[in-house]
This record gives structure tokens, sequence and C-alpha cells, in this order.
């Protein structure tokens, strides 16, 4: 089956280079904004796969993130009612990426197993490592899974003909990539295996890392998964991926279907 694929903008946040990589870099100073998407994928059929829930209006005062729009809003733009959507992958399980799960109320969230023993386990007695992670967001992705709403997977996993889950690691331990079957071929929705396209073309990865060897393999797994095509492979912050593709509602959704414009 052939996708339809979009990324939506809903939030964005000021931030210097230096902070956007682990290692130094020429100018520390150099603005690199991060922006904020959700992903909506779209068959012919009608069907829709929502990638990621983005944050909520609590996340976003307490971590001094300001929320542009709500996700619900921010799908609403090109005509998707997140109260029937029946899918949503949940890349993994840090505040920005499950912070709206009550946003959907018909969906089966699916997510690695190792998402959920990561977010559980003895690592979030650091905190250090339990920074990223909200622990009401976690109660809710339990209570989700004790209602019969969880789809729990253990490595790559097809969930509907062209769309297949794959297990990286990296940046959270359980993290996963997303490979949708577009008109132009395989799109990798990369979420944060990189954060920005200079993360893994400098090899100088975003500064929140779990495991720095899965994350390198994660940059060499995305760009397999799409074929060798460096503009089929989506980070999961970068503002260039609004500028790289035609956007359908300007400044706000690209369509990573059509073909990239540089």
């Amino acid at each position: 089956m052939i996708w339809e694929a979009f990324a939506i903008r809903y939030a964005q946040h000021d931030r210097s280079a230096q902070l956007c990589h682990a290692y130094p870099v020429a100018d520390p100073h150099e603005a690199m904004p991060l922006d904020f998407f959700v992903w909506l994928l779209r068959a012919p059929d009608g069907r829709e796969i929502v990638v990621d829930t983005g944050y909520d209006q609590e996340s976003a005062t307490r971590r001094g993130r300001p929320l542009g729009r709500r996700v619900d809003e921010a799908l609403a733009t090109i005509g998707c009612d997140t109260g029937t959507v029946a899918d949503v992958v949940i890349s993994h399980l840090h505040w920005d990426h499950v912070g709206s799960l009550d946003q959907f109320p018909a969906a089966r969230f699916h997510i690695q197993e190792r998402e959920l023993h990561f977010a559980t386990g003895r690592h979030m007695c650091s905190p250090a490592i339990r920074g990223p992670f909200d622990c009401a967001h976690v109660v809710a992705m339990i209570q989700a899974l004790y209602a019969d709403r969880v789809a729990v997977h253990t490595g790559d996993v097809e969930i509907a003909p062209g769309v297949t889950l794959h297990r990286v690691g990296g940046h959270s331990d359980g993290l996963q990539v997303v490979r949708v079957m577009t008109a132009r071929g395989p799109v990798v929705i990369a979420s944060d295996a990189m954060h920005f396209y200079a993360n893994a073309a400098r090899e100088n990865p975003f500064p929140i890392i779990f495991n720095l060897g899965d994350m390198v393999e994660g940059w060499r797994i995305t760009r397999r998964l799409a074929g060798g095509v460096e503009s089929a492979v989506i980070p999961g912050h970068d503002p260039i991926v609004l500028k790289r593709f035609p956007n359908v509602v300007a400044g706000e959704v690209a369509a990573l279907h059509l073909a990239p414009l540089f």
C-alpha cells in the first residue's frame, strides 16, 4: 500500500547549536531552534496512523517550552480527527512525544516492549536518565495497557501494509522509527534517532543519550531503511523539514511523500 506522510509542527523552542550537539561545534552560539512535530500517515482508503502525540499545556508550562497549539488542533488543519484515529505509534516515552494520549480516545498505542521496561525499571532511579520522562505520561501508558489499548512489540514489526516499526534505541532504550512506503519510495520517520540532519551528518549526536553505540548504529539503520536516500530520513526536530518539503499548510505542515525541494 502507498501512503501519504505529513510532518505537522505544533511548537518551537529557541536553542543554540552547542546545546543541540554532544561534542564541540564550530560556532556554539549559532541559533539552532527546535521544531516539535507529530506525523500523520494517510492511506488511499482514508486509514490514518499518527506517530507520537507531542506535549500538552501542563508540560509546556512546567518545562518552559511554549505550546504553539494543541496537537489535536494541529492535526485538524489537514483534516485529521484525533477522536477517531485507530492507531498511534509512540516512538519513545519522553515527555514531548507522549504527552497528549488523552487526545486519542479511540486509538491503540504501538510501543516497543523495551521502552516500557526502560521507563518503569531500574534506570529511572537516576535523575539524569529519567529527566526526559514524566511520571504522569508513563502512568497514562500503563493505564492504557491495562485497558487493552496498547500493542507491545519486540523489534521489527509491520502494523499495516507498507508501514513497519524498527527498534533502534540510543536516545532512549526502546526508541523505534517508522518506515512508510510512499509514492517516492520508503520514508523513515526517525523521530529522535536524530533530532537534526546535522546530528547524523556530522556524527555529533544530540546530548540526551542513553546508549551512544545504539545511537550511532541507529543512524545507519535509518539510512538503510530509507534505501540510502538521505532526504528520505526525517529527523525529529529539524526546522529544515518544513523548508525541504512542499508545504500543504504554509509553515506548519510538510508533505514528506512528495519530492524534496532540495
